[in-house]
């Protein structure tokens, strides 16, 4: 991996914990294929995507997350309409539909993406992708991303750029947040965290590491009492921060207030800030 690409320290062995009370494997299968029929749909509506209504896509999100076996609890709720920069921590690919649950938007994501069985094929349908091994192509896709918001489309995005267990997590990368100053909309934090059914932090949903994406999923389906907790905090409206540094330093603590059990590590950025207009050293990328 190149050595200024993001990464996160944490593995499925050192930070995953184990799934705590396990359904039945019969259940845990059912779940699975609900979760796949579920996908499978979306695909076969997506070309019908631009013409539906938020609150279907909204709800068909939500039942993907509900066919998992996991709890729903979410507390806001964003604009409607206009351009929006949505913004959270990156755990799980449940992180994915809990977030399009809130407001359906263009996902930022890696390109090898694509080549994920069924949920490439969705995904190609409207994300936007980012190659994180050519640096000279992140201010192309910061473009891309100011495109779509000044259209008035959602984007979401993980600005961490790799996923972390839940218990800690990395610095916010800058350069999507100037594509919201370049765009001139809110920044919306959305906090999104997992907890048994006791109310312990959960990192059973976690996908880290070297983990594949059928461990994690059977890791999911295969809990009992797993919830998602979706809580959409106050959106930074645009001009408030001078540059993309205040601007993501401002979205990071919001997500890390007090309210949240969770910590973040204190590695610092490195590399200076570019000019104000161009794309920042670091791209913000999905880990999965």
């Amino acid at each position: 991996m190149d050595a200024w690409l993001p990464s996160a320290p944490c593995t499925p062995r050192s930070c995953v914990d184990p799934a705590g009370a396990v359904a039945a494997a019969p259940r845990a299968v059912l779940r699975l294929t609900a979760v796949t029929a579920l996908l499978l749909a979306g695909i076969a509506l997506a070309p019908l995507a631009g013409r539906l209504p938020a609150r279907p896509v909204r709800w068909w999100c939500r039942w993907i997350v509900r066919a998992a076996g996991v709890r729903v609890r979410l507390r806001g709720a964003v604009a409607p309409t206009g351009g929006l920069l949505l913004v959270a921590h990156h755990v799980s690919w449940l992180d994915i539909p809990l977030l399009a649950a809130v407001r359906p938007a263009r996902m930022l994501a890696k390109a090898e993406i694509r080549r994920w069985p069924v949920a490439g094929a969705l995904a190609a349908r409207g994300a936007l992708f980012i190659e994180r091994d050519r640096l000279r192509a992140l201010p192309g896709t910061v473009a891309r991303i100011a495109d779509a918001l000044r259209g008035g489309r959602a984007v979401a995005v993980f600005p961490e750029g790799s996923t972390w267990c839940g218990r800690a997590h990395g610095p916010f990368r800058r350069a999507v947040f100037q594509a919201a100053i370049d765009a001139g909309v809110p920044v919306q934090p959305v906090r999104v965290g997992y907890r048994t059914a006791a109310g312990a932090v959960s990192t059973a949903p976690a996908f880290v590491g070297e983990d594949t994406l059928l461990a994690s999923l059977w890791r999911v389906v295969s809990a009992r009492g797993l919830v998602a907790e979706v809580e959409v905090l106050p959106a930074i409206p645009p001009g408030r921060h001078p540059d993309r540094r205040a601007l993501a330093r401002a979205a990071q603590r919001e997500l890390t207030g007090r309210s949240s059990p969770h910590r973040t590590a204190p590695a610092p950025e490195k590399t200076p800030p570019l000019p104000a207009g161009a794309a920042a050293r670091h791209p913000a990328q999905p880990r999965r």
